[in-house]
């Protein structure tokens, strides 16, 4: 655990607490989220439709490539279907696997970029998800938080998933 003081600590385990308590929404359960995450973060989560993601260069600055994308918070990760030619994906194969998260919509990124630095977010490591069952769930979820939009996205995500023109990449807290 991070140094905190006691009353951070309370904080938590009380946001914790109240997170355990709700029920669920979709699939943005942050309950499975370990470590890092506040509650605040947590709650953020669980109720965004959007998060905006920059890879981290080695040095660990954020990388000029910023943008904002569906997602599904799943056994305590951040899971996100790209493009294989994507920068996302390109940054992972290049061993760049460190990204920075915001969580929140704040719109298109030209636009949301200024109110990144006060938006919740946390530092993740990403790798490429191939597990089939992982994948039909993730399918499946994102049908149910994206509704009014996967008629028309739902298509292109199998096809894209099935002939590995699309990936599906983990953002994991670290």
């Amino acid at each position: 655990m991070t140094d905190c003081t006691r009353r951070e600590l309370v904080a938590g385990l009380a946001g914790s607490l109240v997170l355990g308590a709700l029920p669920r929404r979709g699939t943005a359960d942050a309950r499975g989220a370990a470590g890092p995450l506040d509650a605040a973060l947590l709650e953020a989560l669980g109720s965004s439709g959007l998060i905006y993601v920059s890879p981290l260069r080695t040095d660990g600055s954020e990388s000029r490539c910023h943008g904002e994308v569906w997602f599904l918070w799943l056994d305590g990760g951040a899971h996100v279907v790209v493009s294989r030619d994507s920068w996302k994906a390109r940054a992972t194969y290049r061993g760049l696997d460190r990204a920075r998260i915001w969580v929140g919509d704040l719109g298109v990124i030209r636009k949301a970029r200024s109110k990144l630095p006060t938006a919740p977010r946390f530092d993740a490591r990403a790798r490429s998800v191939r597990d089939p069952g992982v994948i039909r769930a993730a399918l499946e979820a994102y049908g149910r938080k994206y509704p009014a939009e996967w008629g028309k996205w739902k298509p292109r995500f199998e096809k894209g998933l099935a002939d590995g023109s699309r990936l599906l990449l983990r953002y994991d807290p670290v």
